[in-house]
């Protein structure tokens, strides 16, 4: 495949395509490791806004011991998979663009913050170069995950200003949330290009949509889906992921489904049902550590809003 071929690749799969904002099982970011340890941290600062999805943090881990994590006997078992059993804490954080005053911003977005520990497994069939994900995120939606007193701390420490209008968040609720991931290479003529499809479905309390996505990579990198083409110590790579989201309910926006008290929502007939996000970035890795540099946007989510942008970065090492 000719190198002009590529970059036209990457034009057509570039339009702005929306998908949960933090997914560490996606193919690209792999780590031929079955003990790790990675952090991501997203924030809107990267892209000079501070409104939408303001920031948002992960802490994942991955050991063998976890497979014994009682949560796994939910989960669907295939066969001949290589699997791999982890653990996450994740924090996500969402904002008006008014964040300073007191009053509730109607036709914007509400203040939401949301925290949950997440169980899940990463399933990987090479022969059928493909790729089951399965999670279950159990937390709390509302002031109990401390989204205003980690914002407020984060201004004054950097000396920004101070927001006012976290006491009209979305109420405290319940987070029970189930996500299935289903990846599958498509297209890989040589060992610096690859195109791989996914589709994702999440049912629970926190949010409920499915959506359909392509990635694609280019540069050095171990292909984890196909064949063992290469096996290098070193990759440097940049990969290219627009996805369309049909949404089904987001309590960020509308509210928890069992504390119907928060002091201002977005109506159901409000939502856009129809998202799209796009995701682009650069990742490079070594046999022990993981370094990505992020950037996404998204269509707007409701109809009074508009289009968000977000960057983010991940560290990780394997031990």
């Amino acid at each position: 495949m000719s190198i002009i071929r590529i970059h036209l690749i990457f034009l057509l799969l570039s339009t702005p395509l929306s998908a949960q904002k933090i997914d560490n099982t996606v193919s690209y970011r792999n780590i031929e490791s079955e003990s790790y340890f990675r952090f991501n941290y997203d924030n809107d600062y990267f892209t000079a806004t501070d409104e939408n999805y303001t920031q948002g943090y992960n802490f994942e881990l991955i050991l063998k011991v976890l497979e014994k994590n009682p949560i796994n006997y939910l989960f669907y078992k295939p066969n001949s998979t290589n699997s791999r059993y982890g653990l996450s804490l994740e924090h996500i954080g969402f904002t008006p663009n008014d964040y300073v005053s007191e009053d509730i911003q109607f036709g914007d977005r509400p203040f939401a913050s949301a925290i949950m520990l997440k169980s899940f497994v990463v399933s990987t069939n090479s022969k059928k170069r493909s790729r089951l994900s399965q999670s279950l995120s159990l937390g709390i939606i509302g002031p109990g995950a401390f989204g205003k007193e980690m914002q407020v701390g984060i201004h004054k420490a950097t000396g920004n200003k101070i927001p006012g209008g976290w006491d009209n968040q979305i109420k405290n609720d319940l987070i029970v949330n189930y996500r299935l991931d289903y990846e599958k290479q498509l297209f890989a003529p040589n060992t610096i290009f690859e195109i791989n499809t996914k589709a994702v479905v999440q049912l629970g309390t926190l949010f409920t949509n499915t959506s359909v996505s392509l990635n694609a990579r280019f540069g050095v990198f171990n292909s984890v889906l196909g064949d063992a083409k290469r096996n290098t110590g070193f990759q440097i790579y940049i990969y290219s992921e627009p996805v369309l989201n049909l949404v089904g309910y987001d309590a960020t926006l509308q509210g928890g489904l069992l504390n119907t008290k928060s002091p201002y929502t977005i109506s159901s007939n409000n939502i856009e049902r129809l998202t799209r996000q796009f995701n682009y970035g650069l990742i490079i890795k070594t046999r022990n550590l993981y370094f990505e540099y992020t950037r996404s946007e998204i269509t707007r989510e409701f109809k009074t809003g508009s289009l968000a942008k977000w960057g983010g970065i991940r560290i990780g090492f394997t031990f």
